[in-house]
């Protein structure tokens, strides 16, 4: 049977016939395109590979410098957004200590009012009870106190009105529109009632006006509508006047029965 692998003077090996035929020649005729060949596809590979290995060092090359300056402009937005960051708490740092010294300001005269009131209302308990132990002076108290009340009530009316200009002057005060001469001619009207007026003299309320145009700059939000959202030391002010006008009262009661 005849040996498909190896045919008859197709393989590249010396002619083993005797007679030394053309064989061999055929042979080496082969063999020499095929070195050739051989030689090409080595070289071919050979350029190849360094081909391959310049492709790979220049996008190397291109990925590590897109990294660089991909890691350059992340560092400089992480610090730009921490200066702000800083800027920021410093910023909210500082309104919380002007807040916390407000806040301490409004204790401290909420403080000082109560402790007011409790000494009124220790005076009127003193007062109270020292008429009880003197009935002869019941009726001249009272008369006194009827007396009295009609000056707190006159008080209580000028305390309204002032209210009522210390709100709209607020509120020209907060205004983008309103002009601000408005707001000075209303001020220089409340300052000189406040010299004229006795019971407004009585409460020295001058001095507290002058200190709530010169320091109430608390207007609401953008917002707002509502006047008497507008104003912090204002309202302590009145709140204060009230008290004072209360206190006043009995004061003058007090000072008529010790006279007698």
């Amino acid at each position: 049977m005849n040996n498909l692998n190896d045919p008859p003077n197709w393989n590249i090996r010396p002619n083993s016939r005797a007679d030394g035929g053309d064989g061999s020649k055929w042979n080496y005729a082969l063999l020499v395109p095929m070195l050739g060949l051989a030689a090409f596809r080595w070289i071919w590979s050979r350029e190849s590979q360094k081909e391959i290995e310049k492709a790979r060092e220049a996008y190397h090359q291109r990925t590590t410098a897109f990294q660089r300056d991909l890691e350059a402009k992340y560092h400089a937005v992480i610090s730009e957004h921490r200066r702000a960051v800083a800027q920021l708490s410093l910023e909210l740092e500082k309104e919380q200590n002007r807040t916390t010294s407000f806040r301490e300001a409004l204790i401290s005269q909420g403080r000082k009012l109560a402790e007011e009131r409790k000494l009124l209302e220790q005076e009127r308990a003193q007062v109270m009870q020292e008429k009880s132990q003197l009935q002869p002076l019941r009726s001249m108290y009272l008369r006194c106190l009827e007396e009295e009340g009609n000056w707190q009530r006159r008080a209580q009316l000028v305390l309204k009105e002032v209210a009522e200009a210390l709100v709209e002057r607020q509120n020209i005060y907060c205004s983008l529109i309103l002009p601000r001469s408005t707001r000075l001619d209303l001020e220089k009207n409340l300052l000189v009632r406040s010299s004229v007026d006795p019971v407004a003299a009585d409460l020295d309320m001058a001095a507290g006006l002058s200190d709530i145009f010169k320091h109430d700059k608390h207007c609401g939000d953008v917002w707002n509508t509502n006047k008497r959202q507008n104003g912090r030391l204002m309202w302590v002010y009145l709140k204060y006047w009230e008290l004072l006008v209360e206190l006043k009262k009995f004061k003058k009661v007090e000072k008529v029965i010790l006279e007698k």
